[in-house]
């Protein structure tokens, strides 16, 4: 099996972890976990049950060794500043790790760049696109023909419509449900249970049913 770190921790890359583990224990196994880099947390501590093998300025030395990546470096103010980061570290299309949980559904049309994740029972339609290292999270579902950026963050049972195009860094929060024909600006957020019915400008971040504007991110 193909050995992969986790570039974060705590959060959105434990979730991962855990569901790369299900998955072969299902007889998914194509991804093996090797542990993470993290600047947090201390070199050989453990983050749950994996490994802490050391900072994120070491991902292309573990590059070269082979191993595969996934991003979980994320934070909604500060998004832009954090992909900056991950950019910084130099890996290539090849050094990222694509992984679907089997219990995942995607129409076969749908396309999806490197490091994409699907997690369990997420639900991706005809025609989609998912742009470069983005995280769909439990349950959420991506509507046909809608065209997500790279590094989008879509969080649990949110909804995402039909023919919606969204830039860079946009994060959907949980449950939060998006009306069809929109379109979102780069390091956008929609907030946790918000209904979105109107466009999203670059860095804006909007919450509420109906979901409004409320500031734009540091």
């Amino acid at each position: 099996m193909q050995k992969v770190i986790i570039l974060g921790g705590i959060g959105n890359g434990t979730v991962i972890a855990e569901a790369i583990a299900d998955a072969n224990k299902r007889g998914y196994g194509k991804l093996e976990m090797a542990g993470y880099l993290n600047d947090r947390e201390e070199r050989g501590s453990y983050i749950e049950s994996y490994l802490v093998l050391g900072c994120l300025s070491e991902a292309s030395r573990f590059a070269a060794e082979g191993y595969k990546f996934i991003n979980t470096i994320y934070r909604i103010d500060g998004q832009a500043e954090r992909l900056d980061l991950f950019e910084s570290l130099g890996l290539s299309d090849s050094d990222l790790a694509t992984f679907i949980h089997p219990t995942a559904y995607y129409a076969p049309n749908a396309v999806f760049e490197p490091g994409v994740v699907l997690m369990p029972y997420v639900m991706i339609s005809a025609g989609a696109r998912l742009g470069r290292g983005s995280l769909i999270m439990v349950g959420a579902s991506i509507g046909h023909n809608t065209e997500l950026g790279a590094y989008n963050h879509v969080a649990a049972q949110a909804v995402v419509g039909a023919y919606i195009k969204t830039g860079t860094g946009v994060h959907i929060g949980l449950n939060a449900t998006l009306r069809e024909n929109l379109t979102i600006g780069d390091h956008a957020t929609v907030g946790m249970g918000a209904v979105l019915t109107k466009n999203v400008g670059e860095k804006e971040i909007w919450a509420g049913n109906p979901a409004k504007f409320l500031r734009i991110a540091q």
